[in-house]
């Protein structure tokens, strides 16, 4: 079938009417008039550029996708209608692992409808929010599959052209999709150079900036800044003004940090040479030393998507590769896997890792006290929803605690149904939520692994309660939020623990290891989940509704009284905690 683009006549037609209209509702029920499938709407995916997204359940197979949804109002510039249709019609020819699968498109007379693989992961872009700089074995697996599609675009003479963190999507599994084909172009014939590009990557190449005419080189240099942007926590030429960094990148102005791997660097400057001829091609990337030399995991837990997975524990002898992997801390080629269990990890590393959690502290009473002082509540239009941002949905919070710490501590469970003990000599005892996983922290933060099948015996009092919490927990309380179903051989993945918790009279303040807080108050079972890297706010209301908003988003739009004063009290409970924190410290250090 020749592709058609959607006839966007209907945009063209329409003149814009002088005064600020409703934007029209987009149906509950879509219909494509062609192949007549039909689909449900589901849950507000997020919005990005003239789009919003949802989640789309097919009516008939129940199969859900993901649905964009961009107004034909918006659609009235040449340019804006080329990105349209390109999203369309180089997609609509592509079907491989790691790109984003299509699934069709159809329209009516307001919108444009493009039916999408679903992500539920979101993208590179929170990952990197949440987690700043990743280990080397974790950069090597998103390159790997980010190149492997990119491998299959550049054979297929599509060039992406915006590849960055945000178009990098994650699957259930963890796998990278490439998505968001709106600047991509396909190449007519050999030694063809684009001249124009109408649109502004994020990962700009030199000659797209110097109108040079590029080509399958530009997919390179953005490959080479997204891995030096997961190695080094931030993006190479990255500075306040757009303007300066557009002079660093024609001056080829960048520095790696001396802690990263030689051979790590060695491929990054690679890639980011100035001069587009002499950068690796696609298919040169995975024979680099990088990949070769290093572990890489055949799969990732999705607790990576906040917390550091365990290298320490070799793969099992089932890894054909039989290739081990560094030690938890990526120190370097040489450092030879520890194969003695229980591993340890390293105390420095976990030093800094305190010095976050209190770093994050601080942002998140900066967020609250920027929120607050826009007394969102109080603005004329409060338009809530406006301020939704499902991509920051929080990976993990407590779905069940109970009190005993007039004897022993405080028990909880995750919303993966893992659960823990923070005991009152301030060690930590996890148990994963495949019942046998066990996670042992001391005073200082040192960390080992155990089995409830082989663990030392100065453990047996406290497994024995952690068993007994896990028990009344399940018998006896009701969980809060959504039911996430455990997934098979998380054998990587290490949790958030609870840092510190205390009770007032009107409720119950958590803070985990990975940033969040989270506030349960008693009287009307509402919660508070705040989210310092993302910037965000989810909140449970009495109905057990759960949304998450962008902080600056409610200082822009507002929000309901009920989460103001919430967001109010968390001010004052997140200094609470910075003044314990920093009381803590002092203590250690005299």
């Amino acid at each position: 079938r020749p592709c058609s683009a959607p006839a966007m006549s209907a945009a063209g037609r329409a003149a814009r009417p002088a005064g600020p209209t409703a934007p029209k509702e987009v149906p509950k029920v879509l219909v494509d008039p062609r192949s007549r499938r039909s689909f449900v709407r589901g849950r507000f995916l997020g919005k990005g550029g003239f789009a919003r997204c949802y989640e789309l359940a097919e009516s008939e197979s129940r199969e859900v996708f993901a649905g964009k949804v961009v107004p034909k109002a918006l659609l009235v510039k040449p340019h804006q209608k080329e990105k349209m249709s390109m999203e369309i019609a180089i997609p609509r020819s592509l079907a491989h692992r790691h790109v984003v699968g299509f699934h069709g498109f159809f329209e009516d007379a307001d919108f444009v409808y493009v039916v999408l693989e679903l992500c539920p992961r979101r993208s590179l872009l929170e990952l990197h929010k949440r987690r700043k700089a990743l280990s080397e074995p974790e950069v090597r697996y998103y390159l790997r599959q980010t190149i492997l599609g990119c491998q299959y675009l550049h054979e297929h003479r599509v060039i992406h052209r915006d590849l960055k963190l945000g178009n990098l999507f994650l699957s259930d599994d963890m796998e990278v999709k490439i998505g968001d084909f709106g600047l991509a172009t396909k190449v007519e014939y050999d030694g063809e150079r684009k001249k124009t590009l109408c649109g502004t990557p994020n990962y700009i190449a030199p000659e797209v900036l110097g109108k040079k005419g590029h080509s399958f080189e530009v997919d390179i240099w953005s490959i080479g800044c997204i891995m030096y942007t997961l190695l080094v926590g931030k993006p190479p030429f990255e500075t306040s003004c757009l303007k300066e960094t557009y002079i660093r990148i024609k001056k080829n102005e960048y520095t790696i940090p001396k802690h990263i791997n030689p051979v790590a660097a060695n491929l990054i400057q690679k890639m980011l040479r100035s001069d587009p001829a002499t950068r690796p091609t696609i298919n040169e990337l995975l024979n680099d030393e990088f990949f070769t030399s290093g572990y890489i995991p055949s799969r990732l837990p999705t607790s990576c998507l906040t917390v550091a997975p365990r290298f320490s524990i070799a793969p099992s002898a089932l890894e054909p590769s039989g290739r081990k992997p560094l030690s938890a801390l990526n120190k370097g080629p040489d450092s030879p896997a520890p194969e003695n269990l229980p591993e340890k990890e390293d105390v420095a590393g976990l030093r800094e890792l305190g010095d976050a959690v209190d770093c994050h502290l601080a942002d998140m009473l900066q967020q609250l006290t920027a929120v607050n002082s826009a007394k969102p509540s109080e603005k004329v239009a409060v338009r809530q929803e406006e301020a939704e941002d499902p991509a920051c949905i929080p990976i993990f919070w407590v779905s069940k605690w109970v009190d005993y710490s007039d004897k022993y501590g405080l028990g909880y469970q995750l919303c993966d149904n893992s659960v823990g003990v923070l005991f009152n000599d301030s060690t930590r005892l996890i148990m994963y939520n495949d019942g046998d996983s066990l996670q042992y922290i001391e005073q200082n933060g040192t960390e080992s692994y155990f089995t409830v099948r082989s663990y030392p015996s100065a453990l047996n009092k406290k497994i024995t309660l952690l068993k007994y919490f896990r028990n009344y927990m399940s018998e006896h309380l009701l969980k809060a939020g959504a039911n996430i179903t455990p997934r098979e051989g998380d054998e990587l993945a290490r949790l958030p623990y609870l840092c510190t918790w205390f009770r007032t009279r009107s409720a119950i303040i958590l803070h985990l290891s990975n940033g969040t807080v989270q506030i349960n108050f008693f009287q009307d079972h509402t919660k508070v989940i705040l989210c310092p890297l993302m910037a965000a706010v989810t909140y449970i209301d009495e109905k057990r509704d759960f949304r998450t908003y962008k902080l600056s988003l409610i200082e822009e739009h507002g929000c309901c009284k009920e989460l103001a004063s919430r967001l109010r009290y968390a001010r004052t409970m997140v200094e609470k905690l910075l003044g314990s924190k920093s009381a803590s410290n002092r203590a250690k250090s005299s």
